[in-house]
């Protein structure tokens, strides 16, 4: 594989949120679902997340930099050990090395390994490699699955579990690159990207939603309809509720499956008043008003 740096088209000194956006968009790009039929593409995106998987793990990229590992995650030859044994084949050592003695120990090894009693191969695991979806709000909060093309050519389902955030990672073991001579394949990391929702707002397990009250509702009380993750409920509204108010719905927010537990859902009342100005309503209010004054910003001194 090239340079894992070159392939994302980024320098060595670029940042973890650098290399993260670069490959965002390459994998969209190369995506082989946006590009059906295209081999070629379909290499290029397995470059890509071949790069990514090396360059997003830190210890791997600091082994990469440092000439331990390849730009496919395998082990590079010891150079002590090349330094000591060069020319070795050259003097009749009975190891009978070529002029690389690597050429053939980490070469020829691995195409004869298994062929005979006196083989040896090399044993490499497979790298992993990174792949990203993104769902919507509440498919993240209450779990889901999710169809995913495996740069093998494999689809498989994968299982977003309830309360998934947004950049979490899950790693599906044995689903990465093959490893070599015997060694274990590498994993798929899947990284979560989850879609803002338009009146949800969560925090941590708890979900919060701002919910508009007419000014009847709000003074004389009522029962409205109000929408959860799993559907809409019936709430009481309290008579003389206030913009602010804010209502506890016990276990309607996001389950999290480490604790067994629920989060619940806040809402907070909006007094909302019509549209248009009613010519009753404000006639009412301004014979009010006369003998009914009350100030509501007293607490911030500037009376």
């Amino acid at each position: 594989m090239r340079d894992p740096y070159q392939i994302l088209g980024v320098t060595k000194s670029a940042s973890p949120e650098d290399i993260k956006q670069a490959y965002r968009r390459l994998a969209k790009q190369y995506h082989p679902d946006l590009n059906p039929g295209r081999a070629d593409i379909e290499l290029r995106f397995k470059e890509v997340n071949g790069a990514y998987s090396l360059l997003s793990d830190p210890e791997k990229r600091a082994r990469f930099d440092r000439g331990e590992i390849d730009a496919t995650g395998a082990e590079r030859p010891d150079r002590s050990f090349r330094r000591a044994y060069a020319g070795a084949g050259r003097t009749g050592n009975p190891f009978d090395f070529d002029d690389d003695p690597f050429a053939d120990l980490f070469g020829g090894a691995r195409r004869r390994a298994g062929a005979g009693a006196g083989g040896h191969g090399v044993k490499a695991r497979g790298s992993d490699v990174a792949y990203s979806v993104t769902i919507p709000f509440t498919d993240a909060c209450l779990g889901t699955k999710r169809r995913l093309n495996l740069s093998t050519g494999k689809s498989i389902d994968v299982n977003v579990p309830p309360g998934t955030t947004d950049g979490q990672k899950l790693r599906l073991k044995g689903q990465g690159l093959a490893g070599l001579g015997g060694g274990g394949a590498g994993d798929a990391i899947v990284e979560v990207h989850v879609d803002p929702h338009p009146y949800f707002v969560r925090r941590e397990d708890d979900i919060h939603l701002d919910v508009p009250v007419t000014l009847q509702e709000a003074l004389l009380g009522a029962t409205i309809k109000v929408p959860t993750l799993d559907g809409a409920v019936q709430v009481k509204v309290p008579r003389g509720s206030n913009t602010g108010t804010v209502l506890r719905l016990k276990g309607k927010g996001v389950a999290n499956p480490e604790r067994q537990t629920h989060g619940d859902q806040y809402v907070k009342l909006i007094l909302v008043l019509p549209e248009r100005p009613d010519a009753e309503l404000t006639a009412f209010v301004e014979r009010w008003a006369k003998g009914h004054d009350y100030d509501v910003r007293k607490k911030f001194g500037v009376g």
